[in-house]
């Protein structure tokens, strides 16, 4: 009998994901646009965002121990609905127009708190809900909400806040949250209770460390894994999230319209690479990955040739066009290599250690990216009349990362 992927639980799991995801992409760009409005200050909208983002960063370790010890089903449930009442109460505050940024940043904190356990506990659950044929497919379609969440949120976000304002807007997310935790209800997640000694926070300690052992000494091969994930994430996609704004709001001067088409382009072919993760990587092992690294290195040369002198002094559409064709191209890859590394550690993780590694993995992830970014912030501050420079230099990194890969990840006979 032929294996379907879309059974009925986890087809209830990846709608939950488009809605619950997409209302929280949408509310946060609401909610970072009224903070420029009430501010008009983008040092106090920049303190905001990366305040509300430290309790996800330190918190998402915590996040994996909790997936791995209660129901992940019953999990998913009551975090849509506390983020459904923390909204709640943000109407709440609206309606009274009592609400000042402090408390906005409060809320953006809570629902990153709360981002920091849901994640980890919906990738721990796609192994047991699909067969291991199906699982890098199955990832592909869970990053691919992540990525047209990022799409689609920029864009309802602004034309909801411009056309409804951030009053219906809020209300509507928190219905958003609400659904998506009713939903919920009727998936059947399969769970096997751990024993526990002790009382809750005891054993969620040792559970951490049980993870940090597991991948230490049990199964070093995984924390090899995650440092060229690390690497990737600090030197490659930090790039993407400072370097290609900056190129296209500065160096090529682009209009609103413009500026919004291209990030649209990094964001649809994010989407591209999670939809095709299943077919191109078949014939792919984590001892070849290193392949598609080197891909993504000579992609970068291009992208680097668009923004020299001799290309920028063609017009604006020859650069534009180089540029965005290899940086969607790159984007691309770079989604294929994330879920397949995921599908990796998860069939190399046994089930009841799962959500633990994967939020770990998380955690290393975002504390590694701000390093990255501020240092291609530096990099293109001082390069900023050559900006091939700093693209070059990632091109470099990216290739070092493939050798280094290829070294590390080899298995032993």
């Amino acid at each position: 009998m032929r294996d379907k992927l879309w059974k009925k639980d986890f087809t209830l799991v990846v709608i939950g994901q488009i809605i619950s995801v997409m209302g929280s992409a949408v509310l946060r760009f609401a909610l970072d646009l009224y903070i420029l409005d009430i501010t008009g200050r983008a040092d106090i909208f920049a303190l905001v965002l990366a305040v509300s983002s430290i309790p996800g960063i330190i918190f998402s370790p915590i996040g994996g121990a909790i997936a791995d010890r209660f129901s992940r089903r019953n999990l998913m449930v009551i975090f849509d609905f506390l983020s459904s009442f923390i909204v709640l109460c943000l109407v709440f505050l609206l309606w009274k127009g009592e609400v000042e940024v402090i408390g906005i940043g409060i809320i953006m904190a809570l629902l990153s708190l709360i981002s920091a356990v849901y994640q980890p506990t919906v990738q721990a659950s796609i192994p047991v809900l699909v067969s291991e044929q199906k699982l890098t497919q199955a990832n592909g379609i869970v990053s691919g909400v992540g990525a047209l969440s990022g799409l689609m949120g920029p864009v309802l976000g602004s034309i909801l806040y411009g056309f409804l304002g951030i009053h219906v807007l809020v209300v509507a997310s928190c219905g958003m949250f609400f659904a998506s935790a009713v939903m919920e209800i009727f998936i059947t997640i399969p769970f096997c209770k751990p024993e526990q000694s002790g009382n809750m926070l005891t054993a969620i300690w040792q559970d951490m460390k049980k993870g940090i052992h597991y991948m230490v000494q049990d199964n070093v091969y995984i924390i090899k894994t995650i440092v060229i994930a690390a690497l990737i994430n600090m030197f490659l996609s930090a790039f993407f999230i400072i370097g290609v704004p900056y190129i296209l709001r500065f160096i090529m001067n682009s209009s609103d319209l413009l500026y919004g088409a291209g990030m649209s382009v990094i964001q649809i072919s994010s989407i591209a690479g999670a939809l095709i993760v299943g077919i191109l990587t078949k014939r792919t092992t984590i001892e070849t990955l290193y392949r598609w690294l080197l891909v993504t290195a000579v992609l970068l040369i291009p992208m680097a040739v668009a923004v020299t002198p001799g290309m920028l002094g063609l017009g604006y559409w020859p650069s534009f066009i180089v540029f965005f064709l290899f940086g969607g191209l790159i984007i691309m890859t770079a989604s294929i290599i994330s879920i397949f590394v995921i599908t990796v550690v998860q069939k190399e993780t046994p089930n009841e250690m799962l959500g633990k590694v994967m939020a770990i993995i998380m955690a290393v992830a975002h504390c590694v990216t701000p390093i990255g970014q501020i240092m291609y912030g530096g990099l293109l501050e001082k390069y900023n009349q050559v900006p091939y420079i700093p693209i070059l230099f990632a091109a470099v990194v990216t290739a070092m990362i493939a050798f280094a890969g290829k070294v590390l990840l080899k298995r032993q006979s």
